[in-house]
């Protein structure tokens, strides 16, 4: 598997960046992928189908000049920023029956990062929900996924020294929510792991072998797609 460290610097960049590594895997058929990221900036991120006004506190947002974003995958909403570990898993569907369906991809990746987390941390890490990672019933990592004919693009974040004060300020309490979470506030509900990040970066690139360089990213690609759509309002604030 392919090992890509790479931040850019605006959310723009970084969110179109994983759908053009599902582009560069499928054209380079057996390449999969495993990226790993940290915003520098808070921003907040809509899931697929989601819509703004019933997950997002927008005057807040325009207050604090927080731009809103959409992903191509699946889940809920959440706030990036400083204090995050995002990781990108791109994997090939053929010959790969722990990814032929939705449930399968989630059960086969969330026990493999479980494992990983629990080997680093000495804590029972538990899968909760569908695709949170827990430590006593609260959260410190969320998961979605998006599939294409070939491939499964599958991300999430660890929560690792974010201010979680500022989730409350964003973000309204989901209307759909797993049953474990109990109707808790965001900072009730969510943790903090306080390690090095470096330290969830070897682990994953362990236990995923992700030990080979990913080629380098074409800028005329992300310039493409950022222009075409994660710098539109048509996609990012779409009902």
């Amino acid at each position: 598997m392919k090992y890509l460290d790479k931040t850019y610097p605006t959310p723009e960049e970084n969110l179109a960046c994983d759908e053009i590594l599902v582009k560069l895997c499928s054209e380079n058929d057996g390449f999969e992928c495993l990226r790993v990221w940290k915003p520098q900036q808070y921003f907040v991120v809509i899931g697929y189908s989601n819509k703004v006004e019933e997950e997002v506190f927008l005057e807040n947002c325009k207050e604090l000049n927080i731009p809103i974003f959409r992903r191509i995958s699946g889940g809920g909403t959440v706030l990036q920023g400083p204090g995050c570990l995002n990781y990108t898993l791109v994997l090939r569907i053929a010959d790969n029956k722990n990814l032929a369906t939705i449930p399968d991809t989630n059960r086969y990746v969330m026990n493999k990062n479980r494992t990983a987390l629990a080997r680093m941390l000495g804590e029972k890490v538990k899968v909760s929900g569908i695709t949170d990672l827990t430590i006593d019933g609260e959260k410190f990592s969320g998961n979605s996924q998006r599939r294409f004919n070939d491939y499964v693009l599958y991300h999430g974040t660890f929560l690792i020294d974010f201010d979680l004060s500022i989730v409350e300020k964003l973000l309204k309490i989901p209307k759909r929510q797993p049953c474990y979470r109990q109707n808790r506030s965001h900072q009730d509900f969510l943790m903090n792991l306080h390690i090095p990040e470096q330290n969830v970066k070897d682990v994953l690139q362990q236990e995923w072998s992700a030990f080979e360089t990913f080629p380098e990213i074409s800028p005329q690609l992300l310039s493409k797609l950022i222009e075409t759509k994660y710098s539109k309002n048509e996609w990012n604030l779409r009902c």
